[in-house]
């Protein structure tokens, strides 16, 4: 790995220096607005709506929220604040290990859409293939965004394409980030796991300034991130050492576990006042990481290369997997308003991420002796470029408040590319670990679309308020599609109201779906296998039945509750149905034979030993019901926060696609959707998840202890129920004690996962791949055990 600074992170660094010390040492930090009363932007189009308003579940995390415990990514500490997100940690799944998906209530990791300022985030050009939540999605890297930049996040659980256009089937995450004239941070964290690896280190900080008397603010943040690598991999436990991927019998050889990064992220937010009507803004976004992770060790008769291993790599070798991931965004727009209630907004929005790949530590067998050992295997890009325009008008209709219409259009561009590696990357056998992409796999792939929307939203009295939204959007590869949303709440008292929606929506398939092809090394049921990935209008995949993707379709609706029964207590329970049909899924990796591989050649392709590609394959019916409660506790000189939050959620594939005839004539038996698959999408991730957590303040300590329950989950096996797996559930404490020795300082000791809990091993030997791999990549915390940190902050 490069661990050489880079440009970007010499510029974080200097930002975060800038004017640190030169504030006043007797300013505090702002008091906290209380959560219930802040302004939400996501899920409406009203000015002034606060979250105890919102006619659909929504969510304030707060930056103390986020910073609560030693995680040093956006996902992670959202996936410990909210019940209704999951974010494992999987490893040996190539590109994946690095860039990981999340997953919001139990739905598929690109089904959910991600906003910055409320505009939307552009997607990872990172294709999921192997085995892990989320197979088969691009998803948002919401990793790339530092958590030092962010003011708030709003969760709405709840569907949302009528109102922000494809994949706001599962919810909306919208990050909104500080934008304050005065103020910032400064922190540095270290830590490490209990079993002695994994060391973390990060500096971290914001600031803000004003200028034009006022007129215009700029709020900068930033963060430097070193990270290595963990280890949970199990000595072999095999009969056949020193072959194919094993070693010795005993020798723990593998590399499970985090991956190595190097990363540096850069953000800001500026907004300009022209005049009393008429404003400026602008958000720029930098991030880059240097990720290292592991592919299957090669032992030294690994592929009957045993006399060129020995001259190479005597003990074998284990490939290193090399991704530099570049992501770049920007936001500017303007907006303006007049005194008779119209306003206006109107932006344009670039994002950009490139993920280069190298395989080092490596060789190419057919290269023999003077094989390189590190190679650029090519490259996966990613474009989006909007233009919005959004306008609001504020209605006298007579009614208890006035109706806010709101309509809107949006053009947007979108651009995917896969670049092949140099020669020696796939010539012949191709690199050892990842093969690089040929010319033949490359892609230049883009398609753009257009969308008008509009909605009207009302509180006809002082306790009923309604909205409804409908979106129009026809993209230019498969055509159009139409989202409507309905939404109510009703206020029995001040203490008992009720909400409800009812929507419709879509996902488009992602130009990554669409166009991806490779050969890449995975394990399927405990055997190393080489897999195709064809995309769906190849001839090869043509050949083997696929047909071109088309949109998911979506049909939400939820019911909630919202009681505040006495001062400081709220609680709200939700309950929900979605129902998706045409469901976007990677088949099955089916196992060719000698007429599958006898079409493949025809075709100019190499022979592979199994292949899969997307298909609109199953509909899907989930089912589920969050509750969140939060109370607080004041004390003379102090107080205490108490929340719980729980989240219940089961998806049942309710009809998959069937096998086409091909598979018939060809002799494949397997089913195009598996078992594995199907049991991916239904039990691999835990249905029920519990947060209690409790924050004492006072003026000088801050204590907080969080004990999450995970639920269990099940891994079934694509060939046999015999080798199903149920995990147990498991309890996960975190703690963290602060000390502030003025209003300024920080210093905080704390533990995640203060128990070193571990997720229940991996029983049959070949599911764990001869022990090798002990832990599922399913688990919901992952298996690195107790991590251990101290945070140093001073504030201004």
């Amino acid at each position: 790995m490069n661990r050489k600074t880079s440009t970007l992170a010499a510029a974080v660094a200097v930002a975060l220096g800038v004017s640190s010390f030169a504030a006043s040492a007797q300013q505090g930090p702002p008091t906290a607005a209380n959560t219930l009363d802040t302004i939400i932007v996501t899920g409406t189009r009203v000015a002034d709506r606060t979250v105890a308003e919102s006619q659909s579940p929504i969510d304030i995390i707060t930056p103390e929220a986020l910073q609560s415990t030693g995680t040093t990514e956006l996902a992670t500490a959202l996936s410990r604040a909210l019940p209704s997100l999951n974010f494992p940690r999987p490893a040996l799944t190539d590109g994946t290990s690095g860039i990981r998906p999340a997953q919001l209530r139990g739905l598929s990791p690109d089904q959910v859409l991600v906003l910055v300022n409320g505009k939307r985030r552009h997607t990872s050009a990172q294709i999921n293939v192997n085995g892990s939540i989320g197979r088969g999605s691009s998803a948002v890297d919401i990793n790339a965004i530092p958590i030092a930049a962010i003011e708030r996040v709003e969760v709405l659980r709840d569907g949302a394409s009528a109102q922000y256009g494809s994949d706001a089937i599962a919810g909306v995450i919208n990050i909104v980030l500080k934008g304050s004239s005065a103020g910032g941070s400064l922190a540095l964290d270290a830590g490490q796991y209990s079993a002695g690896d994994g060391n973390k280190y990060q500096l971290s900080g914001d600031t803000g300034v004003g200028f034009a008397d006022g007129r215009g603010s700029v709020h900068v943040a930033g963060q430097i991130t070193q990270q290595d690598e963990s280890n949970r991999a199990g000595p072999y436990q095999g009969t056949t050492p020193n072959t194919g991927n094993f070693p010795d019998i005993g020798q723990t050889t593998f590399v499970v576990g985090d991956p190595q990064v190097d990363a540096t992220a850069a953000s800001a937010n500026a907004s300009f006042q022209f005049t009393d009507h008429v404003s400026a803004y602008a958000t720029a976004m930098a991030s880059n990481r240097d990720i290292t992770s592991f592919a299957f060790y090669r032992s030294r008769n690994n592929s009957n290369q045993g006399p060129l291993l020995a001259q190479v790599y005597p003990d074998g070798f284990v490939p290193q997997i090399n991704q530099y991931s570049k992501d770049r965004s920007i936001v500017a727009g303007v907006k303006g308003g007049t005194d008779s209630g119209w306003n206006w907004d109107v932006s344009y929005n670039h994002g950009y991420n490139k993920i280069d790949f190298h395989t080092r530590n490596s060789i190419n067998y057919s290269l023999g002796v003077n094989s390189p050992r590190s190679f650029y295997d090519g490259a996966l890009e990613y474009t989006q470029d909007i233009v919005n325009a959004d306008v609001t008008k504020t209605l006298d209709w007579g009614l208890a408040y006035p109706v806010t219409l709101s309509f809107g259009g949006e053009y947007r561009r979108e651009t995917w590319e896969q670049s092949p590696g140099e020669l020696n990357s796939y010539t012949g056998s191709g690199a050892q670990g990842f093969g690089g992409f040929t010319p033949i796999n490359a892609v230049d792939a883009d398609r753009n679309n257009y969308a008008v929307y509009a909605g009207l939203e009302a509180d006809f009295t002082d306790k009923f308020s309604a909205g409804v939204t409908g979106r129009y959007e026809d993209y230019s590869d498969f055509g159009d599609k139409f989202s409507g949303k309905l939404s109510a709440r009703y206020a029995f008292t001040d203490k008992v109201a009720l909400r409800a929606t009812a929507s419709s929506g879509f996902r488009a398939p992602s130009l990554a779906q669409q166009s991806y092809q490779a050969v890449t090394s995975t394990i399927v049921n405990g055997v190393f296998v080489e897999r195709g990935t064809f995309p769906t209008t190849s001839a090869a995949a043509q050949a083997l039945g696929a047909s071109p993707l088309k949109a998911e379709s979506s049909t939400s609706y939820s019911l909630g509750l919202v009681l505040q029964p006495v001062d400081r207590l709220y609680l709200t329970v939700d309950a929900y149905q979605i129902d998706i049909d045409d469901r976007i899924v990677l088949s099955t990796n089916i196992t060719t034979n000698a007429a599958t591989n006898a079409l493949l050649g025809g075709l100019g392709l190499p022979q592979v030993t199994a292949f899969s590609y997307f298909t609109n394959g199953v509909d899907t019916r989930t089912r589920g019901v969050d509750a969140v409660s939060s109370y607080t506790i004041p004390f003379a000189a102090s107080s205490l926060e108490l929340t719980a939050a729980y989240s219940y959620n089961e998806t049942e594939v309710k009809k998959f696609i069937a096998s086409p005839a091909v598979f018939q004539s060809l002799g494949l038996t397997q089913s195009l959707i598996g078992r594995d698959e199907i049991g991916r999408i239904e039990d691999s991730y835990p249905r029920d998840k519990a947060i209690l957590s409790g924050t004492w303040r006072s003026d000088h300590w801050d204590l907080n202890l969080a004990a999450t329950r995970y639920g269990s989950f099940t891994v079934r096996n694509s060939a046999t129920a015999l080798r199903d797996q149920t995990y147990g559930a498991s309890w996960v404490l975190d703690a963290s004690v602060s000390y502030k020795p003025s209003a300024n300082w920080a210093l905080t000791l704390g533990a995640d996962n203060l128990l070193d809990e571990y997720p229940d091993r991996t029983v049959d030997l070949q599911n764990s791949t001869w022990g090798m791999l002990p832990y599922s990549n399913y688990s919901p915390y992952g298996f690195n055990g107790a991590y251990v940190y101290g945070r140093v902050t001073y504030k201004w």
